[in-house]
């Protein structure tokens, strides 16, 4: 019996949940253990949704891709030791892409140096770049816990709040309801370098907007500057969305970009990345830099300025802020010329900027289907108000650029861990985030079925999650990647994952050719029924790519 079940009063596992309830955090995911059992509860109590997980690792990563989606601090929430390593791959993606969000952990007490459930929680914490801090007594809990959160939220950081489990189960008296309001501060960028800002953009003829995940909330006024600049619109793949639906938007800059995308973008004469890193990723290495091109980056973090590669311009200030104050100077003497945007370009861009638009000729082989022509017709299958989320792998780049999204809360891309086997745990999470949407993900049949544990969260939900498995019988990248080395080690027979997905309780479509699709149509004209439709989950037999252009630049930085 633990040291909690015998204690009667409130203590501060009581506290701290109660104390996370009152600041506002979402919704919270996890597996219960006898260490967090009693912080979930009053997380629960506190009126906090919780989400019980089937394992840590998807856990997290619904609370990654809920925090990303929803606009508010998401927590996971696990026992000491092995709960916490468990959902470490998640932890560590949500922490490298800035996630505001709160691992609230149990801990092994200080003194019980033998525990097996003993390991250094900090440092674990540390390594792969969350913050660790933690609740150290009854007297300090309500400090500690809005601590952590404070830092969460103003911050943009993942936090572990470790609680020993002898500090969890100690006497405490319950404080009235915690009020505090915070909010990630809005720099504003001094005079000089708005000035500089702007002189650039006078100055170009063909300047491009590239708005990255720090952009997100920046993008009406972005994408007024950019009208008045006359520049065009694009994004990094976590901004995916973000200015659909304006007819100068070229989409996702890098690795994703069409053929047009990608020659518009190496055409310019000034980039402006817009919380945007402008790192690889983004402009290929550097190939949709022109020699002349002037480079300028507008982050809130000044260590962010030039951190991926030399730029001429740097502006440390909110990019809402910028892009406004920018604004009121051009507004005061307005451009006497269009900028980028022509009539020749803005038809460029209608015609071919989307991977839609571009042509597939490509028919069924040996029963297996083709990935683009696959998504194409997905596309206009499911419904268009969606939210997508993307695993990792070879196939990611079909769903990411053949699946169109409304808007930036349309689409959740948990890459910056490069792991596969998220996309499940963040399909769920955005799905909670996002309730009125259709949750989409893209998967490969590796990422699936290292997740497939979770399949039973979302039919015990009675989600409408629609799956695509991108179904090659391999782990892609590295059949592709390692050419003609033998491939034993990385290729799997047949695996009929419909049949795997109608064993958990959802529907099971096996899709060889488009005629296969009649399958599809069926569930989602059932959305429309009374009762619940539960996840698809559509076992697609693709054809053989021969490597994706993607992974061609993304092994070209290993």
């Amino acid at each position: 019996m633990t040291a909690s079940a015998t204690t009667y009063g409130p203590t501060v596992a009581d506290v701290a949940g109660r104390v996370l309830a009152d600041l506002g955090v979402g919704h919270a995911f996890g597996v219960v253990g006898s260490g967090n059992f009693v912080m979930t509860n009053a997380l629960r109590a506190g009126g906090v949704g919780f989400t019980a997980a089937r394992h840590e690792g998807g856990a997290a990563s619904m609370a990654d891709a809920y925090s990303r989606m929803s606009g508010r601090v998401g927590v996971l929430t696990v026992h000491q030791g092995c709960g916490l390593t468990n959902a470490v791959t998640g932890i560590g993606e949500a922490a490298k892409s800035r996630t505001p969000m709160i691992v609230l952990t149990a801990d092994a007490p200080a003194a019980a140096l033998q525990s097996n459930f003993r390991i250094d929680q900090d440092e674990l914490a540390t390594s792969v770049g969350a913050v660790s801090d933690r609740v150290y007594g009854p007297n300090t809990v309500v400090a500690d816990v809005t601590r952590a959160y404070r830092t969460a939220v103003t911050q943009r950081r993942t936090v572990v709040l470790n609680i020993a489990i002898d500090v969890a189960a100690a006497p405490v008296e319950v404080p009235g309801p915690v009020a505090a309001s915070f909010g990630a501060p809005r720099i504003r960028p001094d005079a000089a370098s708005a000035e500089t800002l702007v002189a650039a953009i006078r100055a170009a003829r063909r300047p491009v907007f590239v708005a990255g995940r720090g952009g997100r909330e920046a993008g009406p006024q972005i994408a007024e500057l950019a009208e008045a600049s006359g520049a065009l619109l694009a994004t990094s793949a976590v901004a995916n969305g973000l200015f659909a639906g304006n007819p100068f938007s070229l989409g996702i800059s890098g690795g994703f970009s069409s053929p047009t995308t990608a020659e518009l973008i190496a055409g310019a004469d000034l980039i402006v990345g817009w919380g945007c890193a402008l790192n690889m990723w983004t402009m290929r290495h550097g190939r949709l830099i022109g020699d002349q091109t002037v480079v300028a980056q507008v982050d809130v973090e000044v260590e962010a300025i030039g951190a991926h590669r030399p730029v001429d311009v740097g502006v440390v200030g909110d990019c809402a802020a910028t892009a406004a104050d920018a604004l009121a100077a051009l507004s005061g003497d307005p451009l006497s010329h269009n900028g980028y945007r022509t009539d020749d370009v803005a038809e460029r861009i209608a015609a071919s900027a989307r991977w839609q638009d571009v042509p597939v000729t490509a028919e069924p082989v040996d029963g297996r289907i083709d990935p683009r022509a696959l998504s194409i017709a997905l596309d206009e299958i499911l419904p268009a108000d969606r939210i997508l989320s993307i695993d990792s792998g070879n196939f990611m780049g079909y769903p990411s650029t053949h699946l169109s999204v409304p808007d930036e809360f349309g689409f959740c891309f948990t890459q910056a861990f490069q792991s596969i086997g998220v996309g499940l745990g963040t399909a769920i999470g955005a799905a909670i985030a996002q309730p009125a949407r259709l949750p989409v993900l893209g998967t490969g049949d590796g990422g699936f079925l290292m997740a497939i544990s979770e399949l039973e969260t979302a039919v015990r939900l009675a989600l409408p999650l629609v799956v695509i498995v991108y179904n090659d019988s391999a782990y892609g990248a590295e059949v592709h990647h390692f050419g003609d080395a033998d491939m034993t080690t990385v290729t799997f027979p047949e695996t009929d994952i419909a049949a795997i997905a109608r064993g958990h309780g959802a529907t099971g479509v096996t899709v060889t050719g488009f005629d296969d699709l009649d399958e599809v149509r069926r569930w989602v004209a059932s959305l429309d029924s009374p009762e619940p439709s539960g996840p698809l989950v559509i076992d697609a037999k693709i054809t053989n790519d021969g490597g994706s252009w993607w992974l061609a630049e993304a092994f070209a930085g290993h």
